[in-house]
């Protein structure tokens, strides 16, 4: 079955009646205003290219505040991100722990290779890529709790794989 087209209003329209009510949510969820207007500022730049997902099954702005709600979030997480990154030492490692660390990568590496492809995406995408639950669930489109079920899966087989080859990880 194919959602109907929905004819909506120009983009323009849409941002002057509900870019209030897109910065309270925002504002409330990520604390600041500054802040709050990036992630309204992101969320109708991704709307100028494409409306995703929107298929007239809801109100306009019953699905904007969705969008909102969830564009918060994960700005919060990646915020939370960039601040633990920026708190780590930043001491140049030493020869001895860059050769252990290459190894490594290259130990994972190739158990990657060898689990299915469903579990190497999920895993690859959450520890390399260090995207969210929903956002892997999105992107792969299946649901979060396959992500996580896989996500597990998927780290089981790649240190047992490591294990097997005498990799410690």
């Amino acid at each position: 079955m194919h959602a109907a087209f929905v004819s909506l209003p120009p983009l323009s329209q849409l941002y002057m009646e509900h870019r209030p009510r897109a910065l309270a949510i925002a504002r409330r969820i990520v604390g600041d205003t500054d802040d709050a207007e990036d992630v309204v500022q992101d969320v109708f730049a991704r709307l100028a290219r494409r409306t995703p997902g929107f298929g007239g099954r809801a109100a306009w702005s019953t699905w904007l505040h969705r969008v909102m709600v969830n564009s918060s979030i994960n700005w919060l997480r990646a915020r939370k991100r960039r601040e633990r990154l920026s708190h780590e030492p930043q001491e140049p490692l030493s020869p001895e722990v860059q050769a252990v660390g290459s190894e490594m990568e290259r130990h994972f590496g190739a158990a990657l290779e060898e689990i299915n492809e469903q579990q190497r995406q999920v895993l690859y995408l959450r520890e390399v890529r260090g995207l969210s639950y929903p956002e892997i669930a999105r992107l792969l489109r299946i649901p979060e709790g396959t992500v996580k079920s896989t996500l597990h899966r998927a780290r089981q087989r790649a240190l047992s794989l490591m294990e097997e080859r005498g990799q410690q990880p």
